[in-house]
């Protein structure tokens, strides 16, 4: 994203204090992420690390975890804390069936569109809503659609969290979602020590998506396994925080 020429000297600095703040923005595109690649959660070449974005959801998340749990699969879920509050009994069953519990904000906004002070300050609520409904304190952070920005590093960091994006997706939001697609879209980058992103709540995707998720949850457990590959959280992954980029002011 590249700030417009702007004459006047002190309309330049603005322009460039924003291009600073958003210059990581375009990490979510995989043709100009390679720069980013640090922070695709890569890990041991053994395992392949699942996630799931924006639930809990009352309807669909115990779904899946019904589906994982029938697995033998424990998993990542990053979390909206809105929506910690609107289904605290599915965050608390999150965590007494073994899931490793991340922060995905309070709510589904682009970084880009939150001041970074209004950003950080949505953190902590999240991790507050987690920790008093789920007993448990994030370490892990993924910032809604995959949108990094100085901000959201400088406010991961300053809360002790990791942040951890994916290097596979299932495109699994989309309106056109099956079971098969999904499959066909983590085919290409589905190898050991990837971090696959699905979603376990269409509350930003088409209704109806995560049905799609889960027809396709057990054919690729099984694909994984049938490769010698171990199926978990990040926690198993062997991420190394030490390697994501500490930003400076």
């Amino acid at each position: 994203m590249t700030p417009r020429h702007v004459a006047a000297g002190g309309a330049l600095l603005a322009a460039g204090a924003v291009g600073l703040h958003s210059a990581p923005a375009l990490s979510w595109i995989p043709a100009v992420r390679r720069p980013f690649r640090v922070l695709d959660g890569a890990g041991h070449p053994t395992h392949v690390a699942l996630t799931f974005d924006d639930g809990p959801d009352a309807v669909s998340t115990p779904r899946i975890l019904d589906e994982l749990d029938a697995l033998g699969v424990r998993a990542t879920f990053f979390l909206l804390g809105e929506n910690v509050l609107r289904a605290p009994d599915v965050t608390r069953r999150l965590v007494a069936d073994g899931h490793e519990v991340a922060l995905h904000g309070w709510h589904h906004k682009n970084s880009l569109r939150v001041r970074p002070r209004a950003l950080r300050a949505s953190l902590v609520q999240a991790l507050d809503a987690i920790e008093s409904t789920g007993g448990v304190r994030p370490a892990l952070y993924r910032p809604p659609y995959g949108v990094v920005t100085l901000g959201t590093l400088l406010a991961a960091r300053s809360l002790g969290l990791t942040t951890v994006l994916w290097g596979a997706w299932g495109i699994d939001w989309a309106p056109t979602a099956t079971p098969a697609s999904v499959r066909r879209a983590l085919a290409p980058d589905l190898t050991g020590g990837v971090t696959v992103l699905l979603h376990d709540s269409d509350c930003t995707s088409s209704p109806g998506s995560w049905r799609s998720t889960l027809g396709a949850l057990r054919p690729l457990v099984e694909e994984l396994r049938g490769r010698g590959l171990t199926v978990g959280p990040l926690r198993d992954h062997g991420v190394d925080p030490a390697k994501v980029p500490v930003p400076t002011a």
